[in-house]
């Protein structure tokens, strides 16, 4: 079993025009305590990183330090300071990553600082592990309204993990979105 995943649902959905991390999913609560309960099968410890614990039921937040900006790199400035070994990193409308393309990514978790997924089209760079070595660079362009992962990761040791199917990194941004993955043929 792997350690530690946080997953997060912080933002702001504006696309959605609702909180899409609290929206229904599958038999589950929301699309969060889907995600959560999947992750949950092989991470002994699963948080979930927002501004305030708005889940019910409750799930284990890790609080953005900076409230008041929504940004996937302020969430890496609160989350990677608690950790001393690499962290999974994804997001609440991610909710069809494979169990086993995280395995594969953690093969690499303890040569890398940081070890993303890509497919032919994208580095998911919310979709990986993440050294707790990278939390003084992450606060530092967090407090420096830097906010792009690409900057964070720029100069780090990275392994890229190319996967073939690229559906499972499918993120659920619109209306249209959800009711697709709403779909049992997805």
């Amino acid at each position: 079993m792997l350690d530690n995943c946080v997953i997060l649902a912080g933002g702001k959905s504006s696309r959605m025009g609702k909180d899409k991390t609290l929206m229904s999913f599958h038999n589950e609560p929301s699309l969060t305590h889907y995600i959560h309960k999947k992750l949950s099968k092989i991470f002994q410890n699963v948080y979930i990183s927002s501004k305030f614990n708005k889940f019910n039921p409750p799930l284990n937040v890790i609080n953005d330090e900076i409230s008041d900006i929504f940004s996937p790199m302020i969430a890496l400035a609160s989350i990677l300071p608690k950790f001393n070994a690499p962290v999974f990193i994804t997001t609440a409308d991610m909710p069809f990553i494979k169990i086993s393309s995280i395995l594969e990514l953690a093969k690499y978790k303890d040569e890398y600082d940081v070890v993303i997924a890509s497919d032919d089209e994208f580095r998911h760079t919310l979709c990986g592990f993440y050294s707790p070595t990278l939390a003084n660079k992450a606060k530092f362009l967090a407090q420096n309204n830097q906010h792009k992962i690409g900057t964070l990761i720029q100069n780090a040791n990275i392994k890229i993990v190319n996967f073939d199917d690229k559906k499972q990194f499918f993120n659920i941004n619109t209306p249209h979105e959800y009711e697709s993955a709403l779909d049992e043929n997805f």
